[in-house]
């Protein structure tokens, strides 16, 4: 599908032949991908228009204009959720609307909900239907898969951690560090072992037997293919139950943040901080008379 957009509308023209991995986010400029954008002086009507007609919300909709919440998640997915609506929003950026049950249940304004791992703030809820709306930013869809979904498409939630919650999985920020391809799929009896190729500035903080998150699921990695910059993981049969990374196929992109304690190590490292621990604690004597 090909985005039209003239000074008044923006729409969805549907081609003959739909692409593999549909995205409506193709209007962010990104070195690494081509915009599809269309301009026309003359408004092209479209079934498929973005956010273009009044919503029916109940009166149990609410709005929420500054949200700044840091919050912590355990990569223990809670549900998958249905994109229900996603596209450019009245102000100006990007507006996802997803159907949840579980995550809903008790949900308030300015909530953090990972989204296949990426903390997002809700801005709108109905709990009448079901439904809450997440604000994404151009930066956030340059760096996470999130610019691939279409209505329809399955989503990993987490809600933020409570103090008193139970620590299942591990510390997951919801802030994605960049993304992998699944390059690889394999059956073994009713696991899944799935391969995923990344970037090496985020492969060299994989190591096996490690912590990483994929779209927002923590996982233990297996094993580490240095000269192919790819990983491996193992899912069981009740983990594809449960997450939407079993549904994606060779090509498709997930979101990784990997363990935030090798990046605060290797920061350490490199600041000097390790060296100034040991001149505090062996002090130079050598030029003591």
């Amino acid at each position: 599908m090909v985005l039209s957009t003239s000074l008044h509308s923006l729409c969805i023209i549907p081609h003959t032949s739909q692409s593999k991995i549909p995205s409506i986010f193709n209007l962010l400029k990104s070195p690494l991908a081509k915009t599809h954008i269309k301009i026309n002086p003359i408004f092209k009507p479209s079934t498929l228009s973005l956010f273009t007609q009044p919503s029916n919300l109940r009166p149990k909709t609410q709005n929420f204009r500054s949200p700044t919440i840091r919050s912590l998640f355990t990569g223990i997915v809670e549900e998958m959720g249905e994109i229900k609506q996603l596209g450019m929003a009245n102000h100006g950026g990007f507006d996802l609307k997803i159907h949840a049950k579980t995550v809903i249940e008790d949900v308030h304004l300015g909530d953090s909900i990972a989204v296949n791992g990426t903390c997002l703030t809700v801005t709108d809820f109905d709990t009448y239907l079901g439904e809450f709306t997440v604000g994404l930013a151009p930066e956030t869809l340059r760096k996470t898969s999130l610019s691939e979904l279409e209505p329809g498409s399955l989503v990993n939630l987490e809600r933020a951690i409570q103090p008193t919650g139970r620590m299942g999985g591990h510390f997951v920020q919801g802030h994605v560090d960049g993304t992998g391809e699944i390059v690889g799929k394999q059956v073994e009896g009713d696991s899944l072992w799935i391969k995923v190729k990344t970037d090496k500035n985020l492969l060299k903080y994989v190591v096996p037997k490690g912590f990483i998150a994929i779209d927002g699921t923590s996982l233990t990695v297996v094993d580490v293919f240095e000269e192919e910059l790819c990983f491996n993981f193992m899912l069981v049969a009740y983990t594809q139950q449960k997450v939407v990374i079993p549904l994606k196929e060779i090509g498709q992109k997930v979101n990784l943040e990997v363990d935030i304690l090798g990046k605060y190590v290797e920061r350490l490292l490199s600041s000097g901080f390790v060296d100034s621990i040991k001149d505090s604690r062996f002090p130079d004597t050598h030029n003591k008379n």
